[in-house]
């Protein structure tokens, strides 16, 4: 079965997460309906010198104990938390591994990263200018690369076909599944792997971080009256898409239809977000899938809960949706796992497909008093139930790198 253009239909079969909600999807989805909180003190590293004290940790994260590879034992955490996500949703798509010679270079594997292996860096650093140290661990370069996960995963399954890493900020994991959603729609390949992780939490970058003014110290209350700034969270999303008809044939689990994928650039600011942009890229989404505004249901909005932002994102979404902007259910779960960076879209995609499994429309917590010019739905504190046929993803990168994917339920 093809679009009424031509194009094939892209199905999602599996899907897997590493959060600071917990590891695996099951867990993270129970933490957002149950409007659970990631953001807590910092315990990775030394806070003592900095204003910023909390950040979304993966808790409980034990490479040994969740992978099987002795590779990716020795990669950065973002490559490992790539892996273990990975592992998840390959299980879950119920993949025939090994893949066949054939079936291997029709295959993608398109995992990116925002900054890649920043903790290695700057544990480099620190051996060879406060340690004095006259090198460094000689997998450094190989831990650090922003490729490095792509091909780890690709090795673990064997996948020859397209295989890179993405980098675009905070739009990385969208990015690359809507280009793995685009090579299997396109006839290049016929499933893939796509998303994104992250791993940056470390002095440094908080540093770096608190400098640019835009980290709260107190939490991440996205649309709120009082917000503050965001929280920097670590994790990992990752999708397995596949043609339809080969889905359907080898009887996969279908879990959702990708159904449509808008990209574009601000060429603006690097910092400051534009309407523009985001509503152009969300107006492209839309047409690429064939439905009007009036057939979303949920937004899961990018919702940083930056000051500039949210408004301009509450705007944009106004702008595409017109009339029927105020019947959306719209909610930031950034609120609860923080700000993943890099990895924040193949986690929130994950929330966009569950939300449309379970008829749920996952909560924004910390909402008491919203922003006057944050004047829609956004769900305040606690989830509900809604029907749910189909749910967009926005993500809105620093430099003005904008993506925003469209779900839809399974095909009948």
């Amino acid at each position: 079965m093809t679009h009424s253009n031509g194009r094939r239909r892209v199905v999602v079969t599996g899907q897997g997460v590493v959060t600071p909600l917990g590891t695996g999807v099951d867990k993270f989805w129970a933490a957002i309906k149950s409007s659970a909180c990631g953001v807590r003190e910092v315990q990775s590293f030394d806070t003592e010198d900095l204003y910023i004290t909390i950040a979304g940790e993966v808790p409980d994260f034990e490479p040994r104990e969740r992978l099987k590879s002795k590779q990716l034992l020795l990669a950065d955490k973002y490559s490992q938390y790539a892996g273990c996500a990975a592992s998840e949703a390959v299980a879950q798509s119920k993949l025939e591994l090994p893949l066949s010679d054939t079936d291997s270079y029709r295959s993608a594997c398109i995992i990116g990263s925002g900054v890649g292996g920043l903790t290695t860096l700057e544990f480099s650093y620190k051996m060879l200018f406060k340690e004095n140290k006259r090198a460094t661990h000689p997998l450094t370069l190989l831990k650090a690369i922003g490729s490095s996960a792509s091909a780890h995963v690709s090795i673990e399954y064997g996948i020859k076909g397209p295989t890179f890493g993405v980098v675009s900020a905070c739009s990385t994991a969208t990015h690359s599944i809507g280009l793995v959603y685009q090579m299997i729609r396109n006839g290049l390949v016929d499933m893939g792997i796509g998303g994104a992780a992250e791993a940056s939490l470390n002095w440094g970058a908080t540093r770096a971080w608190q400098a640019m003014r835009v980290l709260s110290p107190d939490g991440l209350f996205p649309f709120s009256k009082d917000r503050n700034g965001t929280v920097l969270a670590e994790g990992s999303g990752i999708l397995v898409l596949e043609d339809y008809e080969r889905a359907k044939e080898r009887g996969a689990p279908i879990l959702a239809e990708v159904m449509g994928y808008g990209m574009t650039a601000d060429a603006a600011d690097m910092v400051n977000p534009s309407i523009d942009g985001a509503s152009t890229a969300m107006q492209m989404a839309l047409d690429d899938s064939g439905l009007s505004p009036s057939d979303i249901d949920y937004v899961n909005a990018h919702g940083t809960a930056t000051a500039v932002n949210d408004i301009n994102e509450t705007r944009a979404i106004r702008r595409v949706f017109g009339d029927v902007a105020d019947d959306l259910s719209i909610s930031s779960t950034k609120s609860m796992h923080g700000h993943c960076l890099g990895a924040g879209g193949g986690i929130e995609a994950v929330a966009a497909i569950k939300a449309i499994e379970e008829n749920y429309v996952p909560p924004t917590v910390g909402l008491n008093e919203p922003d006057p010019e944050c004047d829609l739905d956004y769900t305040p504190n606690k989830g509900k139930e809604r029907d749910i046929n189909y749910a967009m993803s926005n993500s809105f990168a620093f430099g003005g790198l904008n993506a925003v994917l469209i779900f839809g339920p399974p095909p009948a």
